[in-house]
């Protein structure tokens, strides 16, 4: 498939282009690619290397994303491309994310919009997940698919570090129904040594998924002496609870070593029963503990009555006892999409 201009670029003088895909704004010299790694200035123009260029689809359940209040137990058809903005040092696909720094060339399967959304009815799944990778490096090749499967009836999911601009994201959200962003940690030290990008772009991109009214909902991985203290804890559920709502879900989720920190242990899960409790304590009506085996760390609670509305066992639900989206037992509407 032919390489694509990109989106969202000016250009400047000496053939050189500003990216203002997302909120590193690179500026990026001729013949030379953004941070991204897929997204290249050829002769003063910008070109992203990853239009239909698919390196993984495949069909998981909605929770794993994790999405919890969107509608549970249906089935999301994934895919990713090479490369991503950031450079996070426990990154966990970084064999695909890091990809275009690590080696040559741009791999992966040809796979045009309309085929990703036939797929999708062929497999029965009611949305496709943006994920694996950063879906803002290849946004071309997303909000085309978007814009098809919205037509077709098809939901649509970013799973994403919240970095994409104010205006990228305000041209896609009319197709896009749901986000799992993730809020890695609260403070600019933690976000510049572990991912290279700024706590505030992160906070200001999550403001502007809530202002869309795309369906929210955050993840935070508790690594131990990166982000595991009560202050920032306290702080990232606060900002949730105060700035987003304290409606929109949080979800704490085990770190385990990998890539570039394997002198990290995996997280107790003390640790993610104290983040669970700061959360309830910050007012956030919905809080799950995931990656580990914890009895009732998955469930969904009601906010009013507090009884197990929906089960859950890792990706598979148990039990579900609501009438519609309010709970069976007290009639409390619950947030989200059921």
């Amino acid at each position: 498939m032919a390489i694509h201009e990109a989106r969202f670029w000016e250009k400047l003088a000496d053939d050189k282009v500003r990216c203002n895909l997302c909120r590193f704004h690179c500026v990026i010299a001729a013949d030379r690619r953004g941070r991204c790694g897929v997204r290249e200035n050829r002769d003063g123009i910008l070109y992203t290397l990853v239009y239909g260029r698919s390196i993984s689809e495949q069909v998981d359940p909605i929770e794993k994303k994790p999405l919890f209040h969107f509608y549970p137990g249906s089935r999301a058809l994934s895919m990713a491309t090479v490369g991503c903005n950031f450079r996070c040092l426990h990154c966990q696909n970084s064999e695909i994310s890091q990809w275009p720094h690590d080696n040559r060339g741009i791999p992966g399967t040809v796979l045009d919009p309309a085929t990703i959304v036939s797929h999708a009815r062929d497999y029965d799944c009611i949305s496709i997940a943006y994920t694996y990778t950063e879906p803002t490096i290849f946004y071309e090749y997303a909000f085309d698919t978007a814009v098809q499967a919205h037509a077709a009836g098809i939901k649509n999911v970013f799973v994403t570090n919240g970095y994409i601009t104010t205006q990228a994201l305000e041209e896609i959200s009319p197709y896009l129904d749901a986000a799992n962003v993730d809020l890695k940690g609260f403070s600019e030290k933690f976000y510049r040594k572990v991912t290279g990008a700024s706590l505030q772009g992160v906070l200001d991109c999550l403001k502007d998924y809530r202002r869309l009214g795309i369906w929210l909902e955050v993840t935070t991985l508790v690594i131990p002496g990166y982000n595991d203290s009560e202050s920032d804890l306290r702080q990232t559920a606060e900002f949730i609870a105060g700035e987003l709502g304290c409606s929109v879900p949080w979800h704490v989720t085990a770190f385990y070593p990998a890539y570039r920190m394997l002198d990290r242990p995996p997280t107790p899960l003390a640790s993610l029963v104290r983040a669970r409790e700061i959360g309830r304590q910050a007012g956030l009506e919905y809080v799950y503990m995931g990656n580990v085996a914890a009895g009732g760390g998955e469930d969904t609670l009601c906010p009013r009555c507090g009884a197990a509305v929906i089960r859950r066992q890792g990706f598979r639900l148990l039990g579900v006892d609501l009438k519609q989206n309010r709970c069976a037992h007290c009639d409390c509407e619950l947030a989200g999409k059921f």
